[in-house]
């Protein structure tokens, strides 16, 4: 455990976003390891398929992920104020109702995967294939949660490195089960999902086994599942579902994108499936940090330290926009090399469209920067609000963009589209962190 309420907190946040960094580049690993065994093997086609379908994936699963993230907020602040009894209680919470949610997806999310894909305008020579991929995505969705949760709840600790070494032994396992399901096996993309499924499975296994045993505060008994107090079910919901629609409604402009995109052709969404692959491994930075300031501001929040939580938000989008430097240097310099590993295509056509996104969206990055740092240390003052409206913001403006300027300025359209939105979306954040009650003050009572 790591209390981030006392110390230095530039040595805190650093020590503390460090482990989740790798976490993350092993999270993405996942996803990078199916691309590119997808499409070494399978073939465009393959990979074109998994590509219409992964802003709907992204969508649920960042979700539960947002709605896990959500959970641990209350989880930090309890911890912060040293109400044991309560961090227990919230953490069985966090499992009874994101497990019940988990389940409502997947229910709702087979039932109904057909229309769904139709909406989406997936070809119908990709439609089987993208079919196949996504029902296994979507049938391990409980699996998801519960790893995200208890990962989540150790994060709220103060315990980084945990979720890490769990994450690299399920990402192993996740490579050699790519390997032998669609190399060996030869099931093709339902393969590489199940890999995937199964990984997510383990991981959640292990670690909760390693939890009960190492953290009596995260040990729980049948009372902590009994009586749950309202407020503490109402500040939960109010933050797991607040920080899961910001999620969800950030991916929902993505999905309404991917659609046009869908329409442009398979060289296309290839080249937006490469684009927005490297875009995750590009923008990890600001989720580390992110994550950090969600767990950093709650557990300072339950301590009333607010000078703290100032310091410790400037710092860290000082620290995100060094970052930004390096993918600016990195997307003019080897941006074209990246997209074939993470394809394993030689198509032209491709590798230009994918670094020409990368070549503009990056020069914006220090704007996304200052967003995904306030959105998130907004959640862990309880200001459930404004990320919500500045996400909305963002759906909006791909939903428009979506319906104009792709239809129009074809794959221009939708390189642009980002850069539009984040300067959009930012003023809420920005107007909204300088009026918070919150930080005008230096401690709380």
């Amino acid at each position: 455990m790591k209390d981030l309420t006392k110390g230095k907190p530039s040595t805190l946040i650093l020590a503390f976003a460090l482990p989740i960094f790798f976490a993350n580049l092993l999270q993405l690993t996942y996803s990078l390891v199916d691309t590119r065994i997808v499409g070494t093997f399978l073939g465009e086609d393959a990979l074109a398929a998994v590509g219409a379908t992964s802003t709907l994936s992204n969508l649920i699963v960042g979700f539960l992920q947002g709605l896990s993230g959500g959970f641990a907020i209350i989880i930090a602040q309890k911890f912060g104020a040293k109400d044991y009894k309560n961090v227990k209680k919230s953490f069985a919470m966090s499992l009874t109702m994101g497990t019940g949610i988990a389940i409502f997806f997947t229910v709702f999310g087979l039932l109904f995967l057909q229309p769904i894909l139709n909406i989406l305008n997936v070809p119908a020579d990709l439609m089987a294939t993208a079919k196949s991929y996504i029902f296994v995505i979507i049938a391990g969705l409980v699996a998801t949660f519960l790893y995200d949760a208890c990962a989540a709840a150790l994060r709220s600790l103060g315990d980084t490195v945990t979720p890490l070494v769990i994450l690299a032994i399920s990402v192993a396992l996740n490579i050699v089960g790519d390997l032998l399901f669609v190399v060996v096996l030869k099931s093709g993309v339902r393969g590489a999902a199940i890999a995937t499924v199964l990984a997510q499975a383990i991981a959640f296994v292990v670690c909760w086994i390693y939890m009960v045993k190492r953290y009596e505060l995260l040990r729980l008994s049948r009372e902590d599942f009994k009586d749950p107090n309202p407020v503490m079910v109402k500040n939960m919901l109010g933050a797991g579902m607040s920080m899961g629609f910001m999620s969800s409604l950030i991916n929902i402009g993505s999905l309404t994108l991917q659609t046009a995109i869908n329409k442009l052709g398979n060289d296309y969404i290839v080249a937006q499936t490469a684009a927005r692959k490297l875009t995750e491994m590009f923008m990890i930075m600001f989720t580390v940090f992110g994550n950090t300031m969600a767990t950093y501001c709650g557990q300072n929040l339950g301590a009333g330290k607010i000078d703290r939580i100032k310091k410790g938000i400037w710092l860290a989008i000082f620290y995100t926009c060094i970052w930004c430097t390096l993918v600016i240097v990195a997307s003019y310099t080897i941006g074209d090399k990246l997209v074939y590993l993470v394809t394993g295509t030689h198509n032209e056509n491709v590798i230009l469209n994918a670094t020409r996104y990368l070549k503009f969206d990056t020069l914006f990055y220090y704007v996304t920067a200052v967003i995904c740092i306030v959105r998130n240390a907004m959640q862990g003052l309880d200001d459930h609000i404004t990320p919500i409206v500045s996400s909305t913001l963002e759906m909006l403006g791909k939903i428009v963009i979506a319906f104009t300027l792709v239809p129009h300025l074809g794959y221009t359209g939708v390189i642009i589209a980002e850069p539009i939105v984040w300067f959009i979306m930012v003023i809420p954040l920005i107007v909204q962190i300088f009026r918070m009650p919150v930080l005008k003050q230096t401690s709380l009572s």
